[in-house]
């Protein structure tokens, strides 16, 4: 019976020892893994996550001398029933110089609506090289019922972009945030 016990006592340590793994491994993927990925995705550029501050312009020396495609891409979640595209689908720009284009937004409903959108940049390697001095996706954006406007970008991309790069793709995921904001307990009332 001893040995029986022993045999239990053991179990019983193990049974410990992996529900204790279990729960470590829960709180490291949880608790731990999220803001490191965002903070080497910041640090890095990986994932086209692009900057939420607006570049400084005084180092943009255009480079002539080289030309970079630019591709526009607007897309909106499933529950934002704005209409959103670019005005302008692709460009040419030379490295350095400063351009603007505008996305455009309808909301075809009859209530207000606040949407924010995300930026992201391919390949991942130009994230860093793309510079926005002014972005629509800095703020959320606030639109009645039946409006529509358009949205600035003013960008650059940086000189020391990598030689072997020849296009870069700006995406823009565009998210209704009404619910979430100050004004959705006003807008209720309303």
């Amino acid at each position: 019976m001893t040995e029986q016990h022993t045999a239990q006592q053991a179990n019983s340590k193990l049974v410990k020892k992996l529900l204790l793994i279990v729960v470590g491994m829960f709180v490291f993927a949880v608790g731990v893994l999220p803001p490191m990925y965002d903070a080497i995705c910041d640090i890095t550029g990986l994932n086209g996550k692009t900057s939420n501050e607006a570049a400084d312009t005084s180092n943009a020396v255009v480079d002539e001398e080289r030309s970079v495609t630019i591709q526009f891409l607007a897309n909106t979640d499933p529950a934002m029933v704005w209409d959103f595209k670019p005005n302008t689908f692709s460009m040419k720009v030379h490295p350095g110089e400063i351009h603007k284009v505008d996305f455009h937004v309808r909301n075809p409903t009859s209530r207000f609506i606040v949407g924010q959108a995300i930026p992201s940049v391919a390949p991942a390697q130009a994230t860093p090289y793309f510079k926005k001095t002014e972005c629509f996706c800095f703020n959320s954006q606030e639109l009645k019922g039946g409006s529509e406007m358009d949205m600035p970008l003013i960008f650059y991309v940086d000189p020391e972009l990598p030689k072997n790069v020849r296009t870069i793709t700006l995406s823009y995921q565009l998210y209704d945030i009404t619910e979430s904001t100050d004004k959705a307990p006003s807008l209720a009332a309303n």
